[in-house]
């Protein structure tokens, strides 16, 4: 959990124009291992992360709170409801929403998925990754909320994704190079997505080997973007 002078310190250093989509605490998500540090239970939990990304939610800057559920966060009554409790939890704060279990988009599944999203106002993180299994998801490119929609490119490392039993799991799991032939066919799926929602923020979370940048930066070029004012170095606000 970051602090709020934190938030703080990062909203007084980017540009007005910078926009932040902030990661739910793994508390909040069901990643935490171990006791709680929250004596108030989810509830405290929750009431510390939204004051702490205030700072930047007044400043204008914050697209989405990404809740991000881990791989054995399946399809379920269950964890319908824990999706509720969150939504309702976060209030009026823009909540992106992304799975890790199959389950959720299977043929059976995936409409009642997407028209339960889109019922409940969680904007749509739509993964590229490695198709392993039950606890991968594929690319599903349907959008769910008319404000925003994401895309993560996870890579397509298929080994380094399901050896998590490693040390260096996460040294090699996002270990991966997008080819142009690749990058071009995410290009024209890219602009269908642009018309259905207004904006779409795409992360290249391909980082292990250091691939995320120059990959984003080939997606910019094949896209026609440039941007402009954006400093500083990203690395260098933390």
């Amino acid at each position: 959990m970051q602090p709020e002078r934190n938030y703080i310190k990062w909203n007084q250093e980017t540009p007005e124009r910078f926009g932040f989509i902030i990661k739910a605490y793994q508390g909040m998500t069901g990643h935490l291992r171990g006791e709680s540090p929250f004596a108030g239970g989810m509830e405290q939990m929750f009431e510390v992360f939204l004051q702490s990304i205030r700072p930047v939610q007044e400043a204008g800057k914050l697209k989405a709170v990404l809740f991000q559920y881990p791989p054995w966060f399946d399809c379920n009554k269950t964890n319908v409801d824990v999706l509720r409790d969150a939504k309702e939890k976060l209030g009026d704060v823009p909540v992106a929403l992304e799975f890790r279990h199959q389950s959720w988009f299977t043929e059976e599944m995936r409409k009642k998925t997407l028209t339960f999203m889109r019922r409940e106002g969680w904007m749509h993180s739509i993964c590229d990754e490695p198709q392993a299994g039950i606890g991968s998801v594929p690319t599903v490119l349907e959008v769910t909320h008319p404000e925003m929609t994401m895309v993560r490119f996870h890579g397509r490392n298929v080994g380094g994704w399901v050896q998590n039993n490693e040390a260096n799991w996460r040294d090699v799991r996002y270990l991966y190079h997008y080819n142009q032939q690749e990058l071009l066919e995410w290009k024209t799926w890219l602009l269908e997505l642009q018309h259905q929602t207004r904006e779409v923020c795409v992360i290249f979370n391909n980082n292990s080997g250091g691939h995320a940048a120059g990959n984003a930066k080939e997606l910019m070029k094949l896209l026609g973007l440039e941007y402009e004012g954006l400093g500083p170095r990203q690395l260098d606000l933390f």
